[in-house]
C-alpha cells in the first residue's frame, strides 16, 4: 500500500499545486482575476470528470484484468481507453469555445471577475481533449502499478507550468505580459508535453504491447464494461461539482470578498484531504486487483485498514492547517475582509474533512469493486435532496453567510460517509465484480466470492 500511495500523494500534490500556484501568482494581479479562473474551473472541473467516465471505468476493468491475469484483454481496453476519451475531449472543447458566455453569465459574474473567467474558460476550456488523454493514459498507469512513474510526469508538468506562469503572466524573459491568458496557455503547454511523455511511458510498461489496430477497435464487450463503472462514477461526480457551482452562486451574492474568501479557502482545504486522495486511489488498485483475483476478504479488510490510515493522517493536517488559518489565508490576499472570511469559514475544516476522508476511501473502493451505481443513487438523495436545501436555509434564511455553505457541504459529506461504511460492512458489493478468474486464488479465497 506504501508502495502504490506515496507517488500518488506527491503526483496529486503536484496537480493541486498548479491550481494552487496559479492562484498565488494571479492573485499579484488582482483578487477579481483569482474569482475568475477559480469560477472557470468550475466548469473545467465537471469536463474533467466527464472525462474520467472513460479513465476511471477503463482503470477499473483494467486492475480486475490484471488480477485475473488476462493481460491480452487488459491492453485493448487500454487503447479502447485513450480513443474514447480523446474524442469525448473534442466534442467537451467545442462545447467551451462555442458556450463559454453562456455558462459563465449563469453565475452571476459580472465586470472584470466576468471578463478573466471567459478569457482563461475559452483557452483552457478549448484544449481540454489535451487533458482527456492525459486521463486515461495516467490511469491505466498507474493501475499497472508505475505510480512513481506517473508522478515524475506530474511533476515535470508541474515544473514547466509554474515557469510558464512566471514568463506569461508577469512578462519576464522577454515574453509578453499575458495576466490570465498567459496562466491559460501556460496551462495547455504543459499538458501537451505531457500526454508526450505519457505516450511514451504507456509503450514501456505494458505486459501485451498495444498495436495501432487496438485504438480504432471498438469492441462492445469493453466498452459495455468501462460504462457501466465509467457512467455512474462521473454521474456521482459531475453531481457533487454540479451542487458546488450552485454554492458558488450562493457565494457570488455574498460580495467579492467572500467569493474570494471561497476560493482561497478551497485551495488550501485540498491539502487537507490530499492525503485521504492518495490511499483512496492506491486502496481502489488494490481492491481492484483483489476482486479480479476472486479475493473479496482481503480486500474488505483492506478498505478498513485504509480508513484508519487515511482518517489519521487528515487529523493531523487539519489541526495543523485550523491553527495556522490566518497565515494560509494571509499567504494568497491581504484584504482584511477576504482575509476574515478566509480563516473563518477554516475553523469548520474539523467538521467537513473527516466526513469527506471516510468518503473518499469507501467509494473508491465501492467503484473498484463494480458497486458504482450505489454512490450515485445515495448522491442524489444526500447532495440534491439535502445539503443544496441545507445551503440556501443556512446562508440566505438563518444569515450565515460563507460558513453556512461551508455546513452544508459537512453535513452531505457525513450522512454519505455514514451510508457508505455500512455499505462496505453488508458485502453486498462482492455480487459485482466485472471480471473473474479462470482458477481459483492460491490463499482459497476465491469461495468466499459471491455469484
Amino acid at each position: 500500500m506504501f508502495y502504490l500511495t506515496w507517488p500518488i500523494f506527491l503526483e496529486v500534490a503536484l496537480f493541486m499545486m498548479m491550481g494552487i500556484a496559479d492562484t498565488f501568482m494571479l492573485s499579484e494581479i488582482s483578487d477579481n482575476a483569482v474569482s475568475g479562473v477559480g469560477a472557470s474551473n468550475h466548469y473545467l472541473h465537471i469536463a474533467i470528470l466527464l472525462l474520467e467516465v472513460i479513465g476511471n471505468g477503463a482503470s477499473i476493468v483494467v486492475a480486475q484484468y490484471i488480477g485475473s491475469k488476462k493481460f491480452f484483454e487488459a491492453a485493448k481496453i487500454s487503447a479502447l481507453a485513450v480513443t474514447l476519451n480523446l474524442i469525448v475531449g473534442v466534442v467537451l472543447s467545442i462545447g467551451f469555445v462555442a458556450f463559454n458566455g453562456y455558462l459563465l453569465s449563469s453565475l452571476n459574474l459580472q465586470g472584470e471577475v466576468y471578463d478573466y473567467a471567459q478569457s482563461y474558460l475559452q483557452i483552457v476550456g478549448g484544449a481540454i481533449f489535451l487533458q482527456a488523454i492525459i486521463n486515461s493514459l495516467a490511469a491505466i498507469i498507474r493501475v499497472h502499478g508505475f505510480t512513481k512513474e506517473a508522478m515524475l510526469v506530474a511533476l515535470g508538468m508541474n515544473v514547466i507550468h509554474i515557469i510558464g506562469n512566471y514568463a506569461l503572466i508577469f512578462g519576464n524573459w522577454g515574453m509578453p505580459a499575458l495576466g490570465v491568458e498567459g496562466a491559460a496557455i501556460s496551462t495547455i503547454g504543459s499538458r501537451l508535453i505531457a500526454v508526450v511523455v505519457f505516450f511514451w511511458l504507456l509503450y514501456r510498461i505494458m505486459e501485451v504491447r498495444i498495436q495501432f489496430r487496438y485504438y480504432l477497435n471498438l469492441s462492445k464487450e469493453f466498452v459495455g464494461k468501462i460504462l457501466k463503472i465509467g457512467i455512474p462514477s462521473a454521474l456521482e461526480q459531475v453531481m457533487y461539482h454540479s451542487c458546488q457551482i450552485v454554492f458558488l452562486a450562493y457565494t457570488t451574492y455574498l460580495g467579492e470578498a467572500s467569493l474570494a474568501a471561497k476560493q482561497y479557502a478551497s485551495n488550501i482545504s485540498m491539502l487537507i484531504y490530499l492525503f485521504a486522495f492518495a490511499i483512496g486511489i492506491g486502496t481502489s488498485i488494490m481492491v481492484g486487483r483483489l476482486v479480479g483475483e476472486g479475493r473479496p476478504d482481503a480486500a474488505y479488510r483492506r478498505v478498513w485498514m485504509s480508513v484508519r490510515s487515511a482518517s489519521i493522517g487528515t487529523l493531523i493536517v487539519v489541526v495543523i492547517v485550523m491553527v495556522f488559518r490566518e497565515q494560509l489565508v494571509g499567504f494568497f490576499t491581504d484584504d482584511p475582509d477576504v482575509l476574515r472570511l478566509g480563516a473563518q469559514v477554516l475553523l469548520y475544516s474539523f467538521i467537513l474533512e473527516t466526513g469527506r476522508t471516510i468518503n473518499i476511501v469507501i467509494v473508491n473502493s465501492l467503484r473498484a469493486s463494480g458497486d458504482a451505481k450505489y454512490p450515485l443513487y445515495v448522491g442524489v438523495f444526500s447532495m440534491i435532496g439535502m445539503s443544496l436545501p441545507l445551503g440556501y436555509l443556512l446562508v440566505f434564511q438563518l444569515d450565515m453567510g460563507l460558513p453556512g455553505v461551508w455546513l452544508a457541504i459537512a453535513a452531505d459529506e457525513w450522512v454519505r460517509a455514514v451510508i457508505f461504511y455500512f455499505r462496505w460492512r453488508s458485502r453486498k458489493w462482492e455480487k459485482h465484480a466485472l471480471v473473474r478468474p479462470d482458477t481459483p486464488p492460491a490463499d482459497g479465497h476465491a469461495a468466499a466470492v459471491q455469484t
